[in-house]
């Protein structure tokens, strides 16, 4: 069993912004940080290469206070020095 789910916005997201749902997952499992924005609200984020040719920032938002944690939505960055 998953310790997150994806609502559907994010599976929205996930197709709309060509981010690979195993991405996602791999962002939630080893993630290069962490934040708290607001209370209940975790972002993770993680430098990946896409394509093997560039490195974005995937940044997932997670309602922690949902069981499992509920996925809300999906994107990736090139504005790297934005979110480090």
């Amino acid at each position: 069993m998953s310790k997150f789910d994806l609502s559907l916005h994010a599976i929205e997201q996930i197709k709309n912004r060509g981010v690979p749902e195993e991405i996602v997952f791999e962002v939630l499992e080893n993630p290069d940080r962490i934040d708290s924005e607001e209370e209940g609200q975790l972002i993770y984020q993680k430098l990946v290469l896409f394509d093997g040719q560039k490195q974005y920032l995937v940044r997932v938002f997670v309602n922690s206070d949902k069981i499992p944690n509920l996925v809300k939505t999906v994107y990736r960055t090139s504005k790297l020095s934005k979110y480090q």
